[in-house]
């Protein structure tokens, strides 16, 4: 292949794409605007879905590395009521097909799967443009540019590739998670541990709640969601940790000490964390030498399917490209076709799942997501 592979965004879904480019000997440089691989924690807990994340780790060679990495019991699913009585109490049985892994230590694995220098770190992306006949220039904060023959868009949300094709903007989706945790739980905060349980928590109101997942070492791993307006959360003082602590707890007053205690005492400031979402029939005419995948293609609720999708985005792109090195154009449309189809699929989803979790009927409608009812 003679076309130089630039990738904006070592996130999941660009350091997939590098890696299974890797494995067909297809050289590619990735440029991230973070400093180095450790200057932010990457999240919490990712359930790896087996018609999608794990495909695409397949493909890129790392199905052992990945297996090493799951973390044993945590598909167990619990539901609470507000008085904190379980409604839905699943443990995990081994036979699960998601299993949970950080994503921190996934990405650590990806990175650790590329030659030396595939990442470019502290390069952040101020500008693009079309220079014709297939090629594109990446202008960064500090004024470097490259020029390049394939631009793939893996930077997320808020993506500087995406206007080359599309004028779509993410929309906020009126809801935002505020995101905790307890360190050491088990000790320390038994009783939400307890709560908790060995896996991941919903505890559900309209329009509010509590998702927790257990993670290494008894850390409960909290997002408290929340469906106000962001001037609503941008009245909150969020550089006063004790007073926005508070000020979100208010919201679950009246309900179980030991869900409430999963902000009120939380070890780690709030984070506010708004919620935004492309339109879910996102697509863009062909346009040589350019493409996304990932958050950056189709940003949509979050529905447990979003690391997933980029991952298997980013593997399809790099069996394509491996099988018509000469013809990239050829791979990039079959690949955008079909992840138009899927993408607009799961953003359905998501939206009847978002409802099913935050509607006027959760959290019944939740259990009956969870044991197949209607």
């Amino acid at each position: 292949m003679t076309t130089d592979v630039t990738i904006i965004g070592a996130g999941l879904g660009g350091l997939t794409l590098a890696r299974v480019l890797h494995v067909h000997g297809i050289p590619a440089t990735v440029y991230e605007a973070e400093a180095s691989p450790t200057a932010r924690t990457q999240g919490g807990m990712l359930d790896i879905h087996e018609d999608s994340g794990q495909p695409a780790l397949e493909a890129a060679g790392l199905t052992d590395e990945f297996r090493g990495l799951v973390l044993e019991g945590r598909q167990a699913i619990r539901v609470l009521d507000r008085d904190g009585a379980v409604l839905f109490d699943k443990a995990d049985d081994g036979t699960g097909g998601s299993p949970e892994v950080l994503r921190g230590e996934l990405r650590q694995m990806l990175l650790g799967s590329l030659p030396a220098n595939t990442i470019r770190w502290g390069h952040k992306v101020s500008g693009t443009r079309a220079l014709g006949e297939g090629r594109h220039q990446v202008t960064f904060a500090d004024g470097s540019t490259v020029t390049t023959g394939l631009l793939v868009g893996a930077d997320g949300a808020w993506s500087r590739v995406r206007p080359l094709l599309s004028d779509a903007t993410p929309e906020y989706i009126g809801m935002s998670a505020v995101e905790t945790c307890l360190f050491d739980a088990d000790t320390r905060h038994p009783a939400s541990a307890k709560a908790v349980g060995g896996g991941s928590l919903f505890a559900l109101a309209p329009g509010k709640g509590f998702l927790a997942h257990r993670e290494k070492g008894g850390t409960l791993h909290t997002y408290v969601m929340l469906a106000r307006p962001r001037d609503w959360f941008a009245d909150i003082d969020f550089t006063d940790a004790a007073a926005a602590t508070a000020r979100i707890a208010q919201e679950f007053t009246g309900w179980a000490p030991e869900l409430t205690a999963l902000i009120a005492d939380g070890d780690t400031a709030p984070v506010p964390r708004p919620l935004f979402g492309l339109p879910v029939e996102h697509r863009w005419d062909r346009v040589p030498g350019v493409t996304l995948l990932g958050d950056a293609a189709h940003l949509s609720l979050p529905n447990g399917e979003g690391a997933n999708l980029a991952m298997y985005d980013a593997a399809e792109l790099g069996k394509a490209i491996a099988a018509h090195p000469d013809d990239v154009e050829t791979a990039l449309t079959e690949c955008e076709q079909a992840m138009f189809l899927r993408s607009a699929a799961a953003a359905t989803e998501g939206t009847y799942v978002h409802e099913l979790f935050y509607g006027d009927d959760t959290p019944h409608s939740l259990i009956n997501m969870f044991t197949g009812g209607e």
